[in-house]
């Protein structure tokens, strides 16, 4: 046997003797005020139909009827069945520019600080579906293939930076083409491209990768991060350190801009959507409801072991026990017909002698 949740079980060790040690000082506090009525031959007349053998067992059934809630709680589980289970879901692949340029500071804390927030947020909602991460700037690699085990893609999201593409750049079409071709093209499930980047693109075409990610029946959401007034590109040293602003051969600070029309136009192509980034994140509830209703397909099929619940036992037997103790009487039956008997004898006898005297 084991529990699925044992910390009830210490919890149950601690509140069962200390609730039997309330129960024993509150029954000797009781003897204790009946005994300071003085009179012992009163006091036993008084008591003479109490139940105490009774009253010592509703006390024990209680604290019966808690052990076996505790143990209920704790979910105790002995045997196993083996299921089979189908994860049925999409395959999104994410897209994340981390160029210099997304450290810009125009949406807080950074850009790429936001963007991965974002990603953070998405697994958290994700239900089933596979997910996998493409990281780019002026090259671009797959840095987690599809998977269903997002608490891996988080620990190398993490990670991701400028310093893991030494390349200085933003190669959008080639991270487009780079992400398309992770998809498994064995599944009928739909194929959604996620695109998080500020949209500046110098070096490729966007338009035609989109085009074909397209033709291949891949969705392309892009989101957008920064502002078309734009913002200087911070330079940082090896820990990470902001020591200057990136600057043109004049001398100037250069300024990062938004490129949303880029960003739309990506979408258009591709039948999906642009969504520009906020602080609070309200671009991810409206893609999240995009692509929920999109088609879903069996991802994986696999065995599963689980052991049955066997709470329902002792539930079962912590309710018995506590009804069984509301059954115990709290005075003795027989006991009450001799008290009545008692207080009547004494008036009989009286009114004989009564009428003696009176003769």
């Amino acid at each position: 046997m084991q529990f699925a949740q044992p910390q009830f079980l210490i919890i149950g060790l601690i509140l069962i003797p200390v609730v039997a040690l309330f129960l024993l000082w509150a029954r000797r506090k009781q003897r204790n005020a009946i005994n300071r009525l003085g009179n012992d031959e009163l006091i036993t007349r008084l008591s003479a139909d109490t139940n105490w053998r009774g009253r010592r067992w509703r006390t024990f059934l209680r604290l019966l009827s808690l052990t076996f809630l505790v143990i209920a709680l704790a979910r105790p589980q002995w045997g196993s069945e083996v299921r089979e289970i189908e994860q049925e879901g999409l395959q999104v692949m994410v897209a994340l520019d981390v160029s210099q340029s997304m450290l810009a500071e125009d949406i807080k804390p950074t850009r790429l600080d936001r963007a991965k927030l974002e990603i953070a947020d998405l697994t958290e909602r994700l239900d089933g579906d596979e997910i996998g991460l493409t990281l780019f700037s002026g090259a671009s690699f797959v840095q987690v293939p599809l998977t269903s085990d997002y608490l891996t893609a988080l620990n190398y999201l993490d990670g991701a930076g400028p310093e893991v593409i030494s390349r200085p750049g933003t190669v959008i079409g080639e991270a487009i083409r780079t992400a398309a071709g992770a998809f498994d093209e064995s599944l009928d499930n739909q194929k959604v491209l996620i695109v998080m980047t500020d949209g500046e693109d110098r070096e490729t075409d966007p338009m035609a990768a989109a085009q074909e990610a397209a033709d291949a029946g891949v969705l392309i959401y892009t989101i957008g991060f920064g502002t078309p007034e734009g913002e200087p590109v911070p330079e940082t040293n090896e820990y990470g350190e902001v020591i200057d602003f990136k600057r043109d051969q004049n001398g100037e600070v250069v300024l990062s801009k938004l490129d949303e029309g880029t960003l739309q136009a990506i979408a258009k192509t591709a039948d999906g959507k642009y969504y520009r980034a906020t602080a609070g994140g309200s671009e991810l509830d409206s893609l999240l409801g995009e692509i929920d209703n999109l088609q879903r397909a069996q991802l994986q099929s696999r065995f599963e072991t689980t052991y049955i619940e066997r709470f329902q036992i002792f539930l079962a037997l912590a309710l018995g026990a506590l009804i069984l103790a509301e059954f115990i009487p709290d005075r003795k039956e027989g006991s009450r017909e001799e008290a009545r008997v008692t207080v009547r004898r004494p008036n009989v006898l009286s009114t004989t002698s009564q009428v003696g005297e009176a003769k």
